[in-house]
């Protein structure tokens, strides 16, 4: 009996309490000695890990962050206005002589094309269609040639150039000086003053740099550098008659 009741005493189950492990805090591993944090290196790597890595997903965010396309465009976009005052033009056709004489030379005429009772679309837009022609036509392809004489070095189309490019543009001058007396006419039948317009201004000072186009090349032969500067009149010339037309435009819608 004895035996059996020892035996019992030694198959009761005993109770074993295991003591819980406390988290490791940030600040206790400034309290706590070097030998404790040397025993958790672990632990303490895996806190520092964690940090290093939150700080680094915020700042592949910030780097990430694309702004749409319309919000840069707003951030660079810079608007420069321009604008042409057209004051100096109107005062430089003031001061262009002559007005009353070639208004007394021209009157005449012009009270005889009001008799032929002309349809007004052909009075009025017949000067505009005829310069329209010429500059693009004529002017247009002469200057074309002009810069296939100094560029190309086809002989066959240098020695083309050469024969058409004077005769192109001598014909655009001789039709311009003409045309201008129809837009003279068209605007004194319209009772409209024929020099006091941007239109005007820029007719006689690209007649007048045309006049010196023209005796350029006669100066050749002395300085070959006025080639170049032929060349770079003409072109500015061209684009003088472009503006010009775009004031005739002006001035024929305005009536």
């Amino acid at each position: 009996m004895e035996i059996l009741s020892t035996s019992s005493t030694l198959l009761r189950p005993m109770s074993v309490t295991t003591p819980q492990k406390q988290p490791l805090l940030f600040s206790d591993i400034t309290k706590r000695p070097s030998s404790l944090l040397r025993k958790r290196p672990v632990q303490i790597h895996a806190i520092a890990e964690k940090e290093t890595v939150t700080i680094s997903n915020r700042a592949l965010e910030k780097a990430t962050t694309v702004e749409p396309p319309k919000q840069r465009e707003r951030k660079n976009r810079e608007t420069v206005m321009h604008s042409v005052s057209l004051y100096p033009l109107v005062l430089g056709a003031s001061l262009l002589p002559g007005g009353e004489i070639v208004k007394s030379v021209f009157g005449p005429f012009a009270e005889l094309v009001k008799t032929f009772s002309l349809p007004y679309w052909l009075v009025h837009w017949g000067h505009p269609g005829n310069m329209a022609v010429v500059l693009f036509a004529m002017g247009g392809y002469g200057t074309y040639l002009g810069f296939r004489l100094k560029f190309s070095n086809d002989p066959e189309e240098k020695a083309k150039a050469k024969d058409l490019h004077p005769k192109l543009l001598a014909g655009m001058f001789f039709f311009f000086a003409l045309g201008a007396t129809g837009g003279i006419t068209a605007l004194l039948t319209s009772d409209k003053p024929i020099f006091e317009s941007p239109h005007a201004v820029t007719g006689v000072i690209g007649l007048a740099l045309l006049t010196v186009q023209s005796l350029l090349p006669t100066l050749f032969a002395k300085n070959p550098n006025l080639r170049s500067v032929h060349g770079l009149l003409g072109g500015s010339i061209m684009t003088l008659f472009l503006i010009h037309a775009a004031f005739g435009l002006q001035l024929g819608l305005s009536f």
